[in-house]
C-alpha cells in the first residue's frame, strides 16, 4: 500500500482513494491526486459582503435580510448593526456578538459593510 497525502482542508490522515481522486471522510473534501492545493496558490482568502465591499476583522456590518435562528426561535431583523466582526474560514464566514442574541456566526452574503 502507498501512503496517501493528508487532506489539504483539515489535515486528516484518513484520506482514501476513489479512482482518479482522493476523498476525506472527516470533512468531505475531494481533490485530484497530485494536484497542487488551489488555496495555497491563491493566497489569503478575500471576504466580500453582499454588495462586493471587502471585509476585514473589526469592521461593522448591517444585516440585509431577516435571519431566523435555528434552535432559539428568534429572528435577527434586517437593519441590525453588528460591530467588531471576526472573519473565519468555515461554512459561516463571520463570528460576532449581536446584542440580545449573543455569539453567532453569519454568512457574508447576508451582510453589508456599515
Amino acid at each position: 500500500m502507498t501512503a496517501l497525502p493528508p487532506c489539504p482542508e483539515c489535515q486528516s490522515a484518513f484520506t482514501y482513494d476513489d479512482g482518479a481522486q482522493l476523498n476525506c471522510p472527516e470533512c468531505g473534501h475531494e481533490w485530484q491526486a497530485g494536484a497542487p492545493a488551489a488555496e495555497a496558490a491563491a493566497g489569503p482568502r478575500i471576504y466580500k459582503d453582499a454588495s462586493g465591499a471587502i471585509l476585514q476583522d473589526g469592521d461593522s456590518v448591517t444585516v440585509i435580510k431577516d435571519l431566523k435562528l435555528k434552535g432559539s426561535g428568534g429572528t435577527v431583523k434586517m437593519g441590525t448593526k453588528v460591530k467588531n466582526i471576526r472573519l473565519v474560514d468555515s461554512d459561516h464566514d463571520i463570528d460576532c456578538k449581536i446584542d440580545g442574541f449573543g455569539a453567532m456566526s453569519l454568512k457574508t452574503m447576508y451582510v453589508k459593510k456599515a
